[in-house]
């Protein structure tokens, strides 16, 4: 799943795109309100995590004129402040929830997730397909046993699972998957497409390719 992280304290940045990541989101990070004004008129993202004070544009300022865009996708806004009406403002702004710093790096993840679910309409705490199911933290069983991906794995079959037996393309798949900051191109996907497919071998779920449109998650009764 892509992320856009918006933060301007490097080290908290740094250590929240690395964990995240290993929690299997894609994280793009931008250090001021003006760059993340950009990049969310021209990416996709799934979620945003937005501090509130940054420099050129604050973090209600962009929260506003992302809404005024139309821009529904979820926000969660980080703040030093803990005061009931700094909370009540960012969220009558249009955020989706709000986290106090400093904050346990569990928390995060789980309002993350929680968001996600809200906004595809998730409420169980799994997923299931066939013999494969992706639990509510974010890691995937295969008839039973945990399956064992990595992070860009993980993102891949996650994209696939949210559509069971409906066509991905290649594309959306790379957006889902790698950063603006990696040096990767769209073809790149099939070889983590093919290792996820090969993890695959054995169950009742399978990648198919559907030339021209891309890959679909099929499960064999």
């Amino acid at each position: 799943m892509r992320l856009l992280l918006v933060e301007d304290t490097v080290d908290l940045a740094s250590w929240l795109q690395k964990a995240l990541t290993q929690a299997g989101f894609a994280v793009d990070w931008v250090a001021d309100g003006i760059a993340a004004d950009h990049v969310l008129q021209s990416e996709h993202y799934e979620v945003v995590v937005l501090d509130v004070a940054l420099p050129r544009l604050n973090g209600l300022e962009l929260l506003a004129r992302m809404r005024r865009r139309g821009q529904t996708l979820p926000v969660l806004l980080l703040t030093a402040r803990a005061d009931v009406a700094d909370r009540v403002r960012g969220l009558n702004q249009g955020a989706d929830d709000y986290l106090t710093k400093p904050f346990e790096l569990e928390e995060l993840e789980a309002r993350i997730r929680a968001l996600l679910r809200r906004r595809h309409g998730q409420l169980q705490a799994a997923l299931t397909y066939g013999e494969l199911v992706l639990h509510d933290e974010g890691y995937f069983v295969l008839a039973d046993k945990p399956l064992s991906l990595t992070p860009r794995e993980t993102s891949i079959l996650t994209t696939l699972m949210q559509r069971p037996g409906k066509p991905v393309s290649r594309q959306h798949l790379y957006e889902q998957t790698f950063t603006l900051t990696d040096e990767a191109s769209p073809e790149s996907i099939e070889l983590y497409v093919h290792r996820v497919r090969k993890k695959l071998v054995g169950s009742n779920v399978g990648i198919v390719t559907l030339r021209g449109l891309g890959y679909t998650l099929e499960c064999q009764p």
